[in-house]
């Protein structure tokens, strides 16, 4: 258990920095008692997210609570100075994000009689606070982490955006809650760092990724999408605010109708993510969904669209004859850098900066093409999204093609799926600790972690209740967190049309016999964009943004993942060696193909070295 932190308690009234130093990181703290941290402990807070907002930050500190943002200047560059305060000072408010809306909430505003005097989508979230309290939120169309004190109740609220594009992690001690967009910045702020969570650990071998709101340190946790945080000195109150599983499905509608929909939102989604003080562009990769919102970007400004994509020599893994296709049929003016496939030394960093370990090493790449966009922009659209929304991955189709799913029961069904998804299951990961481990985790079952998100949704077709699962785990788990942090290690923001909440609702009332069908996925979206993009870019193989690790740990990486796993038997006593060491003698032989596992030992290896410096015992307690 991690102790009540001891702070020394500043005599502070109130001080604010603005300091301008070089989307934007949130940080800060509330005590319950009143107590007030050590000055420099929102400093620290704000040096270790520079990197998300290197353009300027500022800090809030008083009585007892302190709210502070590292800036990426994207909406009103000179006027968006944040913390904003309400013209009494007694609101005091931080995001990280946008608010797409933003214009129209402003609007709303000023007919109200509270006007914005700065065009920050920041400054709309405290004029809709200071007319209608908390529940404005309902009223936000973007991606955002925010923080609101209000002095007059001694209340802060933390808010998370509805699926999770924006991270916020909070460590509450029962005195004072810390919060951040990063978890290196809650650790800035505590005395000793929190033990590693060896069921953390456990979930990770099943799902590839931490799920929330469990992280890798005991106490520390995610806040969920779609859920706000109220704390008070006597009460703290967490409240879903937004919930997917409330779409109801319509049935009995014809195509053209969910296409005609489909179309409308999609554009509106991507005109309102347009919106920018600072060069902006678009990843395209030549798939459906970067193709589709390049395509529409091209239809709602005069000047070509900018794009960027990275190649590959080896064709299995190179998209860039496609996103020149794409790039050609919309006129863009279009970025193409090829490359190293081999961007395995930057896996460390990009660890450090997930604060997380993530067995998927397309985050590599995305950092990659990351860095050839921030060269020329400060914000890109990406596709992502379109993938969950719509059973555009492969693995949907496969599953839906096994034989007796259909006379399955609920239960039977749930399982399986989660089964089809899972890294490792239960046995083979009691057969990969040490007795020790063995012994503390053997009753935990990582099924628990999916199943309830499963019973939320008995209205929906076992096409969507996978989907559903996906969205609340896999997305804001891991697919999220990839251009996030990949975008932010560079300063780049990246935003993401298909997640506007208009469209996830509407996706969850269209029946999954529109999304899979004979084998095709993604089914009715296709024929709505096939006009625009062509039926080429429409219907192509999904192809994955990838590297062949695996081909690489049979032959000039052997080495290399042995050392890992050598390094993780020395980091921590909770895995058995013989058995850690046979998934690279059974992957290199042939005898099975390990890849995927023995990412996930590799990413935890890394992980280990940045972040986990504790007794080896620590970990197994």
């Amino acid at each position: 258990m991690v102790g009540k932190a001891k702070w020394p308690h500043a005599q502070l009234d109130h001080f604010r920095i603005e300091v301008s130093n070089k989307v934007c990181g949130i940080f800060g703290y509330f005590s319950r008692d009143g107590g007030s941290a050590a000055d420099d402990v929102p400093l620290r807070m704000a040096h270790v997210l520079r990197h998300r907002g290197p353009d300027d930050h500022g800090i809030y500190a008083g009585d007892g609570v302190a709210l502070g943002n590292q800036r990426l200047s994207i909406i009103d560059i000179h006027g968006g100075h944040q913390p904003f305060f309400s013209d009494g000072g007694e609101i005091v408010v931080v995001q990280n994000g946008e608010i797409f809306n933003y214009v129209e909430l402003a609007a709303y505003a000023k007919s109200a009689g509270n006007p914005c005097r700065t065009n920050s989508d920041t400054e709309v979230i405290l004029r809709l606070y200071e007319l209608e309290g908390i529940e404005f939120v309902h009223k936000l169309n973007g991606m955002f982490a925010i923080a609101i004190y209000d002095k007059r109740k001694r209340t802060m609220h933390l808010v998370r955006d509805r699926i999770g594009v924006k991270p916020l992690y909070i460590h509450d001690d029962g005195n004072r809650l810390i919060f951040a967009s990063e978890i290196k910045s809650i650790l800035e702020a505590l005395p000793r760092k929190p033990d590693v969570d060896a069921e953390a650990i456990h979930h990770f071998l099943t799902f590839n990724y931490v799920p929330a709101p469990f992280t890798m340190y005991q106490h520390v946790r995610h806040l969920m999408p779609g859920h706000r945080l109220e704390i008070s000195p006597d009460r703290t109150t967490m409240v879903q605010w937004w919930d997917l599983a409330s779409s109801a499905p319509v049935l009995n509608r014809k195509e053209d109708d969910w296409i005609e929909e489909f179309n409308a939102i999609l554009d509106d989604a991507v005109r309102i993510r347009m919106r920018s003080d600072v060069p902006f562009g678009a990843f395209l990769s030549g798939g459906v969904d970067s193709s589709t919102i390049v395509g529409l970007m091209s239809r709602h400004q005069a000047s070509p669209t900018k794009t960027f994509c990275i190649g590959f020599d080896d064709p299995r893994f190179d998209e860039s004859p496609f996103a020149q296709m794409a790039a050609d049929r919309f006129g863009t003016d279009h970025v193409v850098e090829f490359v190293d496939p081999d961007m395995l030394g930057f896996w460390r960093d990009a660890t450090y900066f997930c604060d997380q370990p993530h067995g998927d090493v397309s985050f590599l790449p995305t950092h990659r093409v990351s860095q050839l966009a921030v060269r020329h922009v400060k914000v890109v659209l990406t596709g992502d999204g379109g993938d969950e929304l719509f059973a555009g991955y492969d693995k949907y189709r496969d599953f839906f093609e096994r034989p007796g799913l259909v006379d399955m029961s609920d239960d039977r069904f749930f399982r399986s799926y989660f089964d089809s998804i899972s890294l490792m299951d239960g046995r083979s990961k009691l057969e990969i600790y040490s007795a020790n481990a063995r012994d503390q985790l053997s009753q935990i079952d990582s099924y628990a972690v999916a199943e309830p998100w499963f019973k939320k949704v008995p209205h929906f077709d076992r096409v969507n209740q996978a989907l559903f699962l996906d969205m609340q785990l896999l997305l804001s788990g891991n697919n999220l967190v990839k251009p996030d942090r990949m975008g932010m290690a560079v300063s780049l923001e990246a935003r993401t049309p298909f997640l506007d909440y208009r469209m996830m609702e509407y996706a969850f009332r269209m029946p999954g016999n529109l999304k899979l069908r004979d084998g095709t996925t993604k089914y009715l979206y296709k024929k709505a964009v096939e006009p625009m993009i062509g039926t080429e870019l429409a219907y192509r193989k999904k192809q994955m943004f990838t590297v062949p690790v695996g081909e690489w740990f049979k032959s000039k990486l052997e080495g290399y993942c042995r050392g890992h796993l050598e390094n993780l038997l020395s980091s921590t006593d909770l895995f058995d060696r013989e058995v850690t060491m046979a998934l690279l003698d059974d992957h290199v032989s042939g005898k099975a193909n390990r890849t995927r596992e023995l990412r996930a030992m590799i990413a935890l290896d890394h992980w280990f070295d940045l972040y986990g410096g504790l007794d080896r015992s620590a970990v197994t307690k």
